[in-house]
């Protein structure tokens, strides 16, 4: 099975080898592309305003990694134009089709920018223009690919004029209007054509070839060539297709296991129905596709969680009679080194409450919580942009030696850790309460960087952690980031501790973000006292998106059933399109044609 996926830069080790892949593709392909072109590819990516274009790039790649076509892209924000500077398909034999679906995606984007339109150079078709009979034959077929989609050649103007005499084979400037309908202003063409011939061509086009061609468009509209190849002028392209993975879509994966220690004793506000309460909202969009979860054994959470801890809680749920739970309530202070026989009783030296019990499932529920975060983790190494871990129960009060808050393993944690090991990671937990759990297991760690925005501990859970003035130890002072609020809190308020954690972020530049998702700062939820509404959340989704790093979401906190779907659908709106707005900060983009030669 293909995808198509936007390629950001060449950080992850996927992303680096199908780059080196599309470079190939471009000097077998194009071997008129300049060699220094094709070697600055990567960092046209990471830093696209450098070359006055954003610079995308669109890769169809197969399971194994391997990419089947590719398109590159420029993007011009101030003039909302976009140009096509590559696009092919592999010459392995990949099938009819590649193309087109490229096409179609790179329309799809270009239209959810809101540009004016989609330009590109095309090989002429008169045979005049075109000495050897085989490549005419390969520019008649392509022009009637994109007549398919409604594109024809600009007419009247002089863009497919020689630079020097007698010089044949000059491209068409052609152009998609996007089905909207709407003519082409004479002025834009002129600057559009102007801002392709000086930044792509500059050294091969001198100034008054450039005046030229711009002065060249006459007609106010500018008129487009009649259609040759088809006979509708009407474009016949199907409808886009619902999303598929990579196309600007959420990696899902939810533990199907996380009702089996359900907890049914009055007032246990962490019941399944959570999970149900999202899902039902969140299949309501077109943003998820799901992943199922993978097993990982447990010595991914032996890495962060203490292996005395781990072996208790294995052997006290498993000691639990069917039916039953067991909740600390003893806690010692003093004799550690002698504990009692009773695992029931020893679960004081490992709980920091009272409230979160052991029953012979709960260990079996969270280690295959685990599994979900590192499976959705997992997926941001393979080249997705967002995963999304819906889990019960949730994790971020677990500590490296102790459990509570409804909470076992520290699933965040456990997954930060995992993705550690390709590049740094920045946690933000946007949870009611602090992730104490996370800052716990981190604390002297530099390579992580927790940042918590929760109730103040003096009135909010767990009331002994969360303090601003708790940075981090030795080298890692300054890595944990405590951003702890009043009881009063408003959807305004919030954005505006966002923005400074935010500026730790971007600081820290980590190349990995991994979200701990409480959504009980919700109005109305049992276990808060802020008031955040739908469009809050949709709006700190957007905020986080826009930080355009690859973004793994495990769910915590959130309480009020009424609303949770709602709010999580909110948040997955407006991450999905800040992430992916392609009019967004310095970064990405860049252009795709089918020319075999520049100018």
């Amino acid at each position: 099975m293909l995808r198509i996926r936007r390629v950001f830069d060449d950080l992850l080790p996927i992303d680096a080898r199908e780059i080196s892949q599309v470079q190939q593709m471009l000097r077998d392909q194009f071997p008129g592309v300049d060699a220094e072109e094709i070697a600055a590819l990567p960092q046209k990516l990471r830093d696209p305003l450098t070359h006055k274009f954003r610079s995308f790039l669109y890769v169809a790649d197969d399971v194994n990694g391997i990419v089947r076509g590719f398109a590159l892209v420029s993007h011009d924000p101030g003039l909302r134009f976009w140009y096509l500077d590559y696009i092919a398909a592999s010459l392995r034999g990949t099938g009819g089709g590649v193309g087109g679906a490229l096409y179609t995606r790179l329309r799809d984007e270009a239209i959810a920018s809101d540009a004016i339109g989609l330009f590109f150079e095309c090989p002429p078709d008169e045979p005049e223009s075109v000495e050897d009979a085989a490549i005419l034959k390969q520019n008649v077929a392509r022009l009637r690919f994109y007549e398919r989609f409604g594109v024809r050649p600009l007419a009247d103007n002089a863009y497919d004029a020689p630079i020097k005499p007698g010089q044949l084979d000059m491209p068409y400037l052609m152009y998609d209007d996007l089905d909207s309908g709407r003519p082409l202003p004479r002025r834009t063409a002129q600057l559009v054509s102007r801002a392709i011939l000086e930044r792509k061509y500059a050294t091969m086009c001198p100034p008054d070839y450039v005046k030229k061609v711009v002065e060249s468009f006459r007609d106010d509209p500018v008129h487009v060539r009649p259609p040759r190849y088809h006979k509708s002028a009407q474009p016949v392209h199907p409808a886009s297709s619902g999303p598929v993975p990579g196309h600007n879509s959420v990696a899902l994966v939810v533990n199907d296991k996380h009702d089996i220690h359900h907890v049914r004793d009055r007032g246990y506000v962490e019941a399944p129905v959570r999970i149900s309460a999202i899902l039902s909202e969140l299949e309501k969009t077109p943003f998820f596709h799901k992943v199922a979860p993978r097993d990982f054994g447990e010595r991914h959470i032996r890495a962060v969680h203490d292996n005395g801890f781990v072996d208790y809680l294995k052997r006290a749920c498993a000691s639990v009679p069917p039916g039953k739970s067991v909740y600390p309530y003893v806690f010692p202070i003093r004799n550690q080194s002698r504990p009692p026989k009773e695992l029931s009783v020893r679960a004081g030296y490992y709980c920091i409450d009272t409230f979160t019990p052991l029953n012979q499932n709960a260990f079996l529920a969270a280690k295959r919580a685990v599994d979900c975060s590192l499976t959705a983790a997992e997926e941001l190494l393979k080249g997705e942009r967002l995963a999304y871990a819906l889990v019960r129960p949730p994790g971020h009060h677990a500590e490296r030696k102790s459990f509570g808050g409804f909470c076992y393993f520290c699933n965040a944690a456990i997954a930060a850790h995992y993705l550690s090991q390709h590049g740094r990671v920045a946690m933000l937990d946007i949870d009611y309460h602090h992730g104490n759990g996370q800052e716990d297991i981190f604390y002297d760690r530099s390579d992580i960087l927790t940042v918590s925005i929760h109730g103040h501990p003096s009135f909010a859970y767990p009331y002994f952690s969360g303090f601003a003035e708790d940075a981090g130890n030795g080298n890692a002072e300054g890595a944990n980031v405590n951003l702890p609020l009043p009881e009063s809190v408003d959807g305004e308020r919030f954005r505006a501790t966002l923005r400074k954690a935010f500026a730790k972020i971007r600081e820290f530049d980590p190349r990995f973000l991994v979200v701990p998702l409480g959504l009980d700062p919700a109005k109305g939820d049992p276990t808060g006292t802020w008031s955040l509404a739908p469009k809050d959340f949709k709006e700190n989704g957007r905020m986080i998106g826009e930080l355009h790093l690859p973004t793994l979401v495990v769910q915590e906190g959130g309480y009020r059933t009424r609303t949770l779907g709602i709010n999580a659908r909110s948040f997955f709106e407006g991450l999905t399109a800040g992430h992916f707005a392609v009019v967004a900060p310095p970064g990405n983009g860049k252009k795709t044609a089918k020319k075999d030669a520049p100018r």
